[in-house]
């Protein structure tokens, strides 16, 4: 008895005297501390250990890396199966954030050598964590590639990209289009997972880190504001750079040191050297290599020229120039790039009137309107200005016309669309054409064409000398029906290749860009200095 009553009064104290609302919440809160305590004895993030499962590290770097580059280790996962049936089994498709797997592996052993040495983790780099697990690579060769550095890296991927494997059809490649399908395929992937740029942070505005967006130079101001706003190509540590970037605008250059009238392009030239030698005593990068994995992006006419006071600076960095002349001796083919001028009139909207028409709705068989500057304009005006109603030649398109057909709907309308020098070289016609649907017809010799190092213009376009500007007519009517026909089709399947997006997108212009100067810098390694 005396035992059920000492219980009916615990019961009661318990029902009638205790908070349980406030003891479920001290229990609550103790929980939630218990569990975070717990999370920081992990020997990795928790994200890490949801997205790879844990793995010894060692704390030290064992790989003998002369071993690992003469018996290059290929993973079963990215081994591609040549077979009749499947000339690819297995391709490497490699997201915007593949190479962040790599700097979350980075990160991992360095968390894992610091815990061991008990020192505090200072975090220099953001890590980033891929949202889906990353397909067709192991983590063992993730973690390989990670391993080399910026140079073994480099001979690793040309080794690859030698060895590419065949591709015959592509969802997001059209393969009349490349000089080698297969080449490019191989050598973008790897540029995706292995590619790091560093950026320096020297150089005051406007000329450096301001992008000129509109015009007919914005190609250059394009590249560096979607170059220095990339999380996936860019690194703060230049130790782990593959290239370096020379941030300036040639067009920021001209308009900020140029005296009007002066025809003086001295002072634009020594302030570039003036540049170049202070990253040079204030860095070892630029020394080391001589500038030769230094690359700068210039679309002015003036690029090019600005660029002799700085011998190393004209004769080894990687220039992707719009002023692609290679009789002048400073464009160099094959180290050097030819970069697409665009003419942008709506920052916020560069893709405006893109698009053309049918072939059946093009009763103009060749169309331009221009100013007449340069040696080559006046000769086209010469011979065909108002002698044939179907080639009709203009200088500024007159407005009587215009208020009839605009600029774009002529280009829209012909079959043929000239893009003959000026100045320079170069033209913004032929990335006009290109958005118009309509074949390019190019009039500049010693003109390196855009991005000639992938792209076939055979293909698409039309290259006439400038002494065959008498039988401009003759030439065109000369291309068969057929091939006229592919030669258009295939350059609709051209212009995303030569699209500028806010975001940027795979096989768009800013990595059709990139991706060139990464495959002239993997032309100068000697796998065999390094191996």
């Amino acid at each position: 008895m005396k035992i059920r009553k000492l219980l009916r009064k615990i019961i009661a104290v318990l029902l009638f005297r205790i908070d349980w609302k406030k003891l479920v919440f001290i229990g609550a809160i103790l929980t939630v501390f218990r569990i975070m305590f717990q999370i920081s004895t992990l020997p990795y993030p928790l994200t890490e250990w949801i997205l790879f499962p844990p793995s010894e590290i060692s704390s030290s770097r064992n790989l003998n890396h002369e071993k690992n580059l003469r018996e290059l280790p290929v993973s079963p996962d990215i081994r591609f199966n040549l077979s009749q049936h499947a000339p690819l089994v297995v391709s490497l498709n490699f997201t915007d954030r593949l190479s962040e797997t790599q700097e979350v592996l980075e990160r991992r052993e360095q968390v894992s050598r610091q815990r061991k040495s008990r020192k505090h983790v200072n975090a220099v780099e953001k890590v980033f964590f891929p949202s889906s697990p990353v397909r067709n690579m192991s983590n063992n060769m993730l973690r390989y590639i990670a391993s080399l550095t910026p140079d073994e890296a480099l001979a690793y991927a040309k080794r690859e990209i030698e060895n590419a494997p065949l591709v015959t059809d592509d969802q997001d490649l059209y393969t009349p289009l490349f000089r080698n399908v297969s080449t490019f395929k191989r050598s973008y992937e790897l540029m995706e997972l292995i590619l790091k740029v560093y950026i320096y942070k020297e150089g005051k505005r406007p000329i450096f880190h301001q992008p000129y967006l509109r015009g007919i130079y914005s190609s250059e101001g394009w590249f560096m504001k979607l170059m220095e706003d990339s999380r996936q190509f860019v690194t703060r540590d230049p130790q782990k750079a593959h290239l370096f970037y020379l941030p300036y605008s040639a067009r920021q250059l001209q308009k900020a040191r140029y005296v009007v009238n002066s025809h003086d392009l001295k002072p634009l030239s020594v302030f570039l050297r003036n540049y170049v030698n202070m990253l040079a005593s204030k860095y070892p990068f630029w020394n080391r290599t001589r500038g030769s994995d230094h690359f700068l992006v210039a679309c002015h006419d003036w690029g090019p020229y600005t660029l002799k006071d700085h011998e190393e600076l004209s004769r080894n960095t990687i220039k992707a120039l719009c002023n692609a002349d290679i009789s002048e001796g400073i464009f160099v083919s094959g180290k050097d790039v030819s970069l697409p001028e665009t003419t942008i009139r709506n920052p916020r909207r560069p893709l405006r009137n893109l698009g053309g028409k049918r072939v059946s709705q093009r009763p103009i068989l060749a169309f331009f309107a221009g100013n007449m500057h340069g040696p080559v304009r006046p000769k086209l005006l010469k011979y065909w200005r108002d002698k044939d109603e179907s080639i009709r030649i203009y200088g500024l398109l007159p407005h009587r016309v215009s208020k009839v057909m605009s600029y774009p709907e002529h280009m829209k309308s012909s079959k043929y669309c000239l893009c003959p020098m000026g100045y320079e070289v170069n033209s913004p016609r032929i990335v006009e054409a290109i958005y118009y649907e309509c074949v390019p017809v190019i009039i500049a010799d010693n003109f390196a064409l855009p991005l000639s190092e992938v792209f076939n213009w055979t293909a698409f376009s039309v290259v006439v000398s400038e002494k065959d500007i008498p039988r401009l007519k003759e030439i065109l009517l000369s291309i068969p029906l057929r091939r006229y026909q592919a030669m258009q089709n295939n350059v609709k399947m051209l212009q995303k290749h030569f699209i500028w997006n806010s975001t940027p997108t795979r096989y768009d212009l800013f990595h059709m860009i990139l991706h060139s100067i990464w495959f002239s810098r993997l032309n100068q390694i000697q796998v065999s200095q390094i191996s």
